[in-house]
């Protein structure tokens, strides 16, 4: 048992990480930040070996041993049950505790949008994601493992769909669209064949791909069809998945709130924006729209003492100091 209860709460994404402990009041004893969590690259005894790193430095800075009631870990990569339960092995394997749950990343950014655990987020990063809960317990969640889970847009994906139109727009054999000019204006190049050659070549490191979905947002608000109709589709598969989850916990009939947020969605693009709302009307014309930029360490924070069980105002007080 950790010194007077204290829990963990721990969101782990691709590129960063941050740790909090808690007094069960909510209180923020200690905190710490650090890289991301990747075992598909490292494994996932050196991913968690990293992330012990961060949660020492937590503790540390609590005043406490790295000894806990509690721990929450919202992870990235933890995309299906059975990596869930192989990463909740290993955290129980490390003694920080004998109560530990483990949760996709996304259900932290989901818990850090409501009021209570009742609701569905959709996650627009890098990738795409979705995730639902009820205050019972049950959840909705998709894969969310890229094109053969069904996945679609994303930054990283937005970025993919630009460059093929516009290198298809500048060779004849997609229609025209100011992408073909944008897109490699962005990096300072004159041309897509030259933009392709780039990144081809890594002269221009694949990491920076994310860089043109600002872009095609910005051609799309300038009316150019193709990029609008990229921006357009994005917005579908966003209704999509808040209808599909809404539906699946029985919630698509009353007043439910839709949780946006990742930078995508977070950024309120209004082409994008508008046509969420406009498509979520029909769909789900009770849902209930809401965008978190709080981070994410908040929501793991919230499903800690959720479950643990709260002391009365722990959830209001440890808002208070993720103010969104």
């Amino acid at each position: 048992m950790g010194v007077k209860g204290t829990l963990l709460a721990v969101d782990a994404g691709n590129s960063k990480t941050d740790a909090a402990v808690l007094a069960p009041d909510g209180t923020v004893l200690g905190s710490a930040r650090g890289g991301g969590f990747q075992p598909p690259v490292v494994g996932v005894a050196a991913a968690v070996d990293g992330l012990a790193e961060i949660v020492g430095r937590a503790a540390a800075d609590a005043g406490v041993p790295v000894s806990f009631a509690h721990v929450t870990a919202c992870l990235a990569n933890a995309d299906l049950p059975v990596e869930e339960t192989a990463l909740e092995r290993e955290l129980l394997g490390r003694g920080w505790s004998a109560s530990v749950r483990v949760h996709n990343d996304t259900f932290a950014i989901l818990r850090a949008g409501l009021d209570e655990p009742r609701g569905v987020a959709v996650v627009c990063g890098a990738g795409v994601n979705c995730v639902g809960m009820t205050p019972d317990g049950r959840t909705a969640r998709f894969p969310a493992i890229g094109k053969i889970s069904g996945d679609w847009g994303g930054g990283g994906g937005l970025s993919e769909e630009a460059l093929w139109f516009a290198a298809r727009a500048e060779d004849g054999r997609g229609e025209p669209t100011e992408l073909a000019r944008a897109l490699p204006a962005h990096f300072g190049l004159a041309s897509m064949y030259a933009l392709i050659e780039a990144l081809h070549l890594d002269r221009i490191p694949h990491g920076r791909r994310h860089e043109l979905a600002p872009v095609l947002f910005r051609v799309a608000a300038e009316g150019d069809p193709v990029a609008l109709g990229l921006v357009h589709r994005m917005a579908e598969e966003v209704v999509a998945l808040s209808a599909v989850a809404l539906r699946r916990l029985g919630l698509l009939g009353e007043e439910a709130p839709v949780v946006l947020g990742g930078s995508v969605l977070a950024a309120r693009h209004p082409q994008l924006e508008g046509r969420i709302r406009e498509l979520l009307a029909v769909r789900a014309p009770k849902a209930v729209v809401r965008f978190v930029t709080a981070p994410p360490v908040l929501g793991a924070g919230l499903l800690a003492l959720d479950e643990w069980g709260a002391e009365p105002g722990a959830a209001e007080r440890l808002r208070e100091q993720y103010p969104d």
